[in-house]
């Protein structure tokens, strides 16, 4: 991957923590990457590889870090739930009509 340097300035309070330059450049770039993922500036896929990893591995660090992966707004919840209780629905009365007509029953 081709990469490009450029200086950031860190305060020093923040170098206290015991951080060398690679954990620093590596904290800097996986913010990045998680904010241009979260601002949906990037996909799961074209993260991960930013980040040199699996994308199961870059899920996994959403998850870690506390970041969801799918960001549903509540009018998309409500659809998603609305679907799933029409088709449990749907699945309950077909299966109480293959009762009704013996189709589920073993008989002897």
């Amino acid at each position: 991957m081709i990469e490009t340097t450029f200086e950031v300035q860190v305060p020093t309070p923040l170098l206290r923590f015991g951080f060398d330059r690679n954990e620093i450049q590596r904290r800097i770039t996986e913010w990045l990457v998680l904010a241009l993922f979260t601002e949906s500036h990037i996909s799961s896929g074209k993260a991960a590889h930013l980040l040199n990893m699996s994308r199961i591995e870059f899920l996994s660090l959403l998850r870690v870090r506390g970041i969801a992966y799918v960001n549903y707004t509540s009018d998309e919840i409500a659809e998603e739930f609305a679907a799933v209780e029409e088709r449990t629905a749907q699945t309950l009365s077909t299966g109480l009509e293959e009762n009704r007509n013996g189709r589920n029953f073993t008989q002897s």
